[in-house]
């Protein structure tokens, strides 16, 4: 049987996963009885990736098209998961590129397609979302022609076909459809796949030898070690040498080998050169060793991965409430959970607080750490973050810090509002273009640092019109500092239970992030001031009755809805004095001095 090995890339959102399904229900991988006919999104299956709406994790599964397997990789779409991409992409030998016919080539377009060339993948394009009200195909695939044009290593990279889809519809045409309505299938896209994606160029005659692109684990099997078999074929019993590069980390005996049929892995007597394949036996092994036949202990190159630009200190809770929401609450749990991450998120790096107690967790975004931790928090661990800082570097003699490239397309009303707020950050207006849509595209290069907590001002300020996102270019001076962007807050001057009638007089000041008959310690930070100064107040006081017709009073009290912030939006919100307190069951900012005394010394210090 032939092979196809293909990786799904895109942008974040421009339908890859969508499009996925399609193929997975049209090569009948699934009965017409089973629930994944019904289902969307099948291979998000993360509770995470189906909140969001996005793919997070990297993930690869197959189907049969007449004579040929094809074996379907996943990626990740959003920038803070690139390293999902970079450590799988070497098992692919083409790549799909899905761009949104409304929105056109973004920055993790630019992103994925450079990685894709730098393989030497061969590509199709497949303008996906035809179906938009606001599709403008011939404009996107002259703009992808263009980013082509921009990223290409060779002349062969400008030679691609083209297809354009609806691949929530499995709709799928060689040429722009003049009627979308008319029966279709992704048949097209299946025969452009066998024709124009090469068969895997394994090495039949030569011993076993595969790289570790990526990990599973199974709690009867234990850990699976994935990769495309580059040469000669592996069996069950098999002695094989694990490598890092050239150098021997252990020997093993191979327990089982399985390949992938749909979403499932099967047993198989004996692998195939080219294939993707999932091999037990290995207890501790790594993404990006080697696993070789010992007759030739060669390995290939590690993966490398780009270096993280943003990190964030993690430590045990030490709040009044510590220990009383969470399962794991103690250093050495959060710990070994950050070390066994690790393993298989490779874009992160974990270290020991050098000042003091807790460890630096280090990732490639707010959005990347922010995963990590609302994960940990799911799984029943509790524990307190600082504010994300971005890590500098020192180049040639020059202290540096990580600039990004920031894509904006949002209605001309917001434009202005727009301007200010990236003004104050200090952000260089790189390009601006407006359609006959009336929709203004802005290109921003600003520093990692000043764009901390822009996510949430501007989804708030546009009333989450409009997108966003945003492209690291590299390391450059540093940014001129900006004072702090964010009002004060209303903090809790006593323990007890919030009230109705104390959220009152919050009300008159700010924004409550709280309700009534909520557990609060003295500390605790409960709303947003209007003004710049911080604020303490009572938020348990409760009004004394004298008699029946005060009692009956409250009953008028009306108060706003709170304010409730994501795990994501809480990592934009908090300062340098302040901490982020997560638990299974609530998120709460703090101040990292609970007492006023203490702030007030700790201010001193400082000063």
């Amino acid at each position: 049987m032939d092979i196809r090995n293909i990786a799904i890339i895109a942008h974040v959102d421009h339908g890859k996963t969508t499009l996925v399904d399609g193929m997975l229900k049209q090569t009948h991988t699934f009965r017409d009885n089973q629930a994944e006919m019904t289902q969307t999104t099948i291979l998000d299956s993360n509770d995470l990736e189906r909140e969001k709406g996005i793919t997070i994790l990297a993930k690869n599964t197959a189907v049969r098209y007449k004579n040929t397997k094809i074996n379907i990789i996943d990626t990740p779409g959003h920038a803070d998961f690139s390293g999902e991409v970079e450590r799988v992409i070497n098992m692919a030998d083409g790549a799909l590129l899905i761009v949104d016919a409304a929105e056109g080539p973004l920055p993790q377009t630019q992103f994925v397609l450079a990685k894709a060339m730098e393989h030497n993948l061969k590509l199709i394009v497949v303008i996906n979302k035809i179906d938009r009200k606001d599709a403008r195909a011939d404009e996107v695939l002259r703009e992808t022609e263009e980013l082509f044009l921009h990223l290409a290593h060779h002349e062969g990279h400008l030679n691609f076909p083209v297809l354009y889809a609806i691949g929530r519809e499995g709709k799928a045409w060689n040429a722009y459809p003049k009627n979308m309505d008319e029966p279709a299938t992704l048949e097209p896209l299946f025969e452009e796949i066998t024709r124009s994606i090469p068969a895997p160029q394994a090495l039949d005659d030569k011993p076993f030898k595969m790289l570790v692109s990526t990990l599973d684990f199974d709690t009867y099997k234990g850990t699976y070690a994935i990769g495309k078999v580059t040469q000669g074929i592996v069996k069950p019993g098999q002695s094989i040498v694990l490598l890092n590069e050239n150098t021997l980390a252990g020997s093993f005996r191979v327990e089982q080998v399985f390949v992938s049929v749909g979403l499932k892995r099967e047993e198989t007597k004996e692998s195939t050169p080219g294939d993707i394949i999932a091999i037990t036996g290995i207890p501790k092994v790594s993404i990006g060793q080697t696993i070789a036949d010992p007759t030739d202990p060669t390995g290939y190159p590690m993966i490398k991965i780009e270096d993280p630009t943003l990190k964030i200190l993690v430590s045990a809770n030490t709040s009044p409430f510590a220990g009383r929401e969470g399962k794991f609450c103690t250093a050495r749990q959060i710990y070994q959970r950050l070390v066994k991450e690790k393993q298989t998120n490779i874009g992160l790096k974990i270290s020991e607080n050098p000042e003091g107690t807790g460890f630096i967790v280090a990732g490639r975004g707010e959005l990347h750490l922010a995963v990590l931790l609302e994960n940990l928090r799911r799984e029943g661990y509790e524990m307190q973050v600082g504010k994300p800082e971005v890590i500098f570097q020192e180049i040639d003699g020059v202290t540096k810090e990580p600039f990004e490239e920031i894509t904006i397309e949002i209605d001309n009303a917001y434009v202005g509002v727009i301007t200010e707020e990236l003004g104050r950050r200090k952000a260089e207006l790189l390009d601006t273009h407006t359609s006959d849509r009336g929709i203004t595209k802005m290109v921003y290069k600003v520093s990692s640092r000043n764009l901390l907590g822009f996510r949430g001002d501007i989804l708030t300020k546009t009333r989450g019109n409009g997108l966003f996102a945003t492209r690291f270019i590299g390391y450059f001076p540093l940014s001129p500092h900006i004072s702090k962007l964010r009002n004060g807050v209303l903090i809790a001057i006593e323990s007890g239970k919030s009230s109705g009638y104390a959220l009152t007089t919050v009300q008159e000041r700010g924004k409550a992030f709280i309700g009534p008959g909520i557990p609060v310690y003295e500390g605790m930070v409960i709303g947003i001031n209007n003004r710049q100064e911080d604020i303490e107040i009572n938020v348990c006081k409760t009004k004394k009755l004298t008699n029946i017709h005060s009692a009956n009073a409250d009953i008028a009290i009306q108060l706003d809805p709170p304010m409730v912030y994501s795990l994501e939006q809480c990592l934009d919100f908090i300062e340098e004095d302040e901490l982020l307190e997560i638990t299974p069951l609530n998120l709460r900012l703090r101040k990292k001095f609970l007492t006023k005394i203490d702030r007030t010394r700790a201010d001193r210090k400082e000063h």
